[in-house]
């Protein structure tokens, strides 16, 4: 297979696939919820050293990161984005907030940017592809990098009205996105307040406000930016994706992203409610979502079909990107 050539994200777009700008304000505002939390993550060790952590701080960290990790991967991704399932109105919602609340953007920028990936992957036009400089070493450095993160600082957005106009119909997710900034204080203020209350003490409240606060955001950031990075350049590819796709599979972060690294697989049946379909792959998000299937709050779930993921079977098995 020939290499990827470089993917400007600005190449061969359509002429209304990007909006306006982004404001001073949020790109302040960007770089606060990017770095501070990833000094924290930076600061765990000599934190640890100096005082230790909780079972509350645990408990806490976990809770947070679930509710708000789930927000993104059954929310955001495969609900809102792809439209892998119906739910019901309350659902909707609580699915919208608790993504917010990881503070990965509104979810209506978010479904825009992320369609826009599928729609130019690893090509020109793809938001945050890994091969944009290249293949060479540095150049896929670097492009990782810019996967990673960097394309987050790109002052120009992708065009909602075009990506997800069909988020923009529905007001209570306008509000939502409008109110993004309520949920990110919640999300890094109320374990804080959970923590001061259930210790009674402010060194519990400073405790929580940094495991299940700073460091369970950052922790989460660099997980789900690492779908965007590590899952387009190592791992496996058992599926065939289209076009110069190079999305793989890195067993590595199934847990950790709730089954999100089994990527491979999305890319190549995208409206699929399961990404890990092969044996031994663990898909946390999948296994909620059938939760809520039994609950009677989704219906319509878009399961494997057998026959569709043998035609898209790679032969051999699977090749390393």
């Amino acid at each position: 297979m020939a290499p990827p050539r470089p993917a400007d994200p600005h190449a061969g777009l359509p002429a209304n696939a990007i909006g306006r700008r982004k404001s001073a304000l949020e790109i302040v505002t960007l770089y606060v919820f990017v770095v501070v939390p990833f000094l924290a993550l930076a600061a765990v060790v000599p934190a640890v050293w100096g005082w230790g952590l909780s079972w509350l701080d645990v408990g806490l960290a976990v809770g947070f990161y679930s509710v708000t990790l789930l927000g993104v991967t059954v929310g955001y991704h495969r609900y809102f984005t792809h439209g892998s399932f119906k739910a019901k109105r309350p659902l909707r919602l609580a699915l919208a907030v608790a993504g917010s609340m990881a503070i990965q953007g509104p979810v209506v920028q978010w479904v825009a940017d992320h369609r826009r990936h599928h729609a130019f992957s690893d090509r020109e036009g793809d938001p945050h592809s890994p091969w944009r400089y290249g293949t060479g070493a540095g150049a896929l450095l670097k492009g990782m990098f810019h996967a990673h993160l960097g394309w987050l600082f790109e002052r120009r957005k992708t065009n909602a009205e075009r990506y997800a106009p069909d988020l923009l119909k529905d007001p209570a997710l306008v509000m939502t996105g409008r109110l993004f900034v309520v949920w990110a204080a919640v999300s890094v203020f109320l374990p804080a307040l959970v923590g001061g209350v259930v210790t009674g003490s402010w060194a519990g409240a400073w405790s929580a406000f940094f495991w299940a606060g700073l460091v369970r955001i950052a922790l989460l950031h660099h997980v789900t930016w690492s779908i965007n990075s590590v899952c387009h350049v190592v791992g496996d590819r058992p599926f065939v994706s289209p076009g110069r796709d190079r999305a793989t599979n890195f067993w590595p972060l199934a847990i950790l992203s709730a089954g999100e690294s089994w990527h491979n697989l999305h890319h190549a049946d995208p409206t699929c409610a399961r990404h890990g379909v092969l044996p031994g792959q663990v898909d946390i998000s999948a296994r909620v979502i059938w939760v809520f299937e039994k609950l009677g709050w989704a219906w319509g779930v878009k399961w494997p079909d057998p026959v569709r993921l043998a035609a898209k079977r790679r032969v051999p098995a699977a090749t390393t990107a």
